[in-house]
C-alpha cells in the first residue's frame, strides 16, 4: 500500500485589531486589503470608539461578507478616550491565546503580504520568546498616491533604543503568542497610567524591555495614508522633525517619557533584571547633574536612529525635556 501523504499544516491563526473612529471611505479600502491577505486564515476584532458616521455598516457588510469564508468579525464598542485607549482595550481583551496578534488602522492599505511577511519572520524564532516584527511604508497621500518610503532604523532594537525612539510603528505590528500574552499581562499598569503617548512605543519598550526579539522589516508592508485627521503622521521629513522639535521645547517629551516609565515600572516584573536596571539608570540620568545627564547616553547605551535624532537626545537632555 502507498503510504498517505502527511497532510499540509494550517496556517497559523491571526487576530486582526482594529481601532476605529469615523473611519468613512478609506476604510472600506483597508477591509477590501485585510480580505486581498495572502495569509487567509485570519480574524477581525474591531473596538469601535462611537463614530456617527457609516463606520459601523461599513464594519457589519464586512462582517456578514467575510462569514461565508469562515471568517469571524466581531464589533465591540470602545473606551471612548481616544487611540491609545482603544488599542490597549483591544489587547487585554484577547483571551485566547490567537497564534499572532496584529494591530490594524482603519485608514491604511495593507500590501497583499502583509501577514505572511511578519508570520514568516516570527516563526523562525523560539515560540516561548516575546517577538515583535514590524516594517516600512509606503508614505502616500490622502488619494494614495505619490509614495515615499518611511524612515529607515539601521540600528539594533533594544530596551536602550525604545527608551527614548519608537522604531515599531502600530499599523505594521505583529506579535506573537508569547508576545500578545505579555501584553496582555502588563496592558492594565499601561491603561492606568495618564497620558501614554503611544500604544506602540509601549509594546516596543515593553517586548524588548522583557528580552524579547524585535524583528524590524526593511521591506514595507503597507500603504500609509496621510491626511489631516491622522492621529500620527509619518515620522520623516521637515515636518516630522520639526514636530518633534516643538514637542521637545513645550515639555511634552518630558511628559511622555514619565508616562512611558511610569507604564514599565507598573510591569517592572515581567521585565528582565538588566532592563529593569537600565529603567532605573536612565530616569536617575536625566534627573541628575548637566555632565550626568549629556554622558548618559554613552555610559547607558541609550540612543537613536539617527544623527541629526542622536543630536537631539542631547539636547532634551542637556534642557531637560526628556
Amino acid at each position: 500500500m502507498t503510504p498517505s501523504a502527511t497532510p499540509e499544516p494550517s496556517p497559523a491563526p491571526v487576530l486582526v485589531l482594529m481601532a476605529t473612529l469615523n473611519g468613512g471611505p478609506a476604510l472600506q479600502e483597508q477591509l477590501d486589503s485585510l480580505s486581498s491577505q495572502q495569509h487567509t486564515h485570519w480574524r477581525l476584532h474591531v473596538s469601535d470608539d462611537g463614530s456617527t458616521d457609516g463606520t459601523l455598516d461599513t464594519v457589519a457588510a464586512f462582517a456578514k461578507a467575510q462569514a461565508a469564508h469562515g471568517r469571524d468579525v466581531a464589533i465591540t464598542s470602545g473606551p471612548g478616550r481616544g487611540f491609545v485607549a482603544n488599542f490597549l482595550g483591544l489587547l487585554a481583551g484577547v483571551r485566547d491565546d490567537p497564534a499572532f496578534v496584529a494591530l490594524c488602522d482603519q485608514d491604511d492599505v495593507w500590501l497583499p503580504d502583509r501577514l505572511q511577511r511578519g508570520v514568516e519572520a516570527l516563526s523562525k524564532g523560539p515560540a516561548d520568546q516575546p517577538g515583535l516584527y514590524c516594517s516600512r511604508s509606503w508614505v502616500v497621500d490622502q488619494d494614495l498616491q505619490n509614495p515615499r518610503i518611511s524612515a529607515a532604523f539601521p540600528r539594533p532594537a533594544t530596551f536602550g533604543n525604545a527608551l527614548v525612539q519608537n522604531i515599531a510603528p502600530g499599523n505594521t505590528i505583529l506579535l506573537n503568542a508569547a508576545a500578545a500574552q505579555l501584553a496582555r499581562a502588563a496592558v492594565s499598569a499601561a491603561q492606568a497610567v495618564p497620558g501614554l503617548p503611544a500604544h506602540d512605543w509601549w509594546l516596543y519598550q515593553l517586548v524588548t524591555g522583557a528580552g524579547g526579539l524585535v524583528i524590524w522589516d526593511p521591506e514595507p508592508t503597507l500603504r500609509y495614508r496621510q491626511h489631516r485627521s491622522n492621529q500620527i503622521g509619518a515620522n520623516k521629513g521637515f515636518g516630522a522633525t520639526t514636530r518633534r522639535f516643538s514637542a521637545m521645547l513645550a515639555g511634552r517629551s518630558r511628559s511622555w517619557t514619565d508616562a512611558n516609565l511610569a507604564a514599565l515600572r507598573g510591569a517592572a516584573h515581567l521585565l528582565s533584571p538588566e532592563s529593569a536596571t537600565l529603567l532605573e539608570a536612565f530616569d536617575r540620568a536625566r534627573r541628575g547633574t548637566l555632565w550626568v545627564r549629556l554622558t548618559a547616553p554613552s555610559k547607558l547605551g541609550i540612543y537613536r536612529n539617527g544623527t541629526l535624532a542622536q543630536a537631539a537626545l542631547l539636547l532634551s537632555l542637556a534642557l531637560r525635556r526628556l
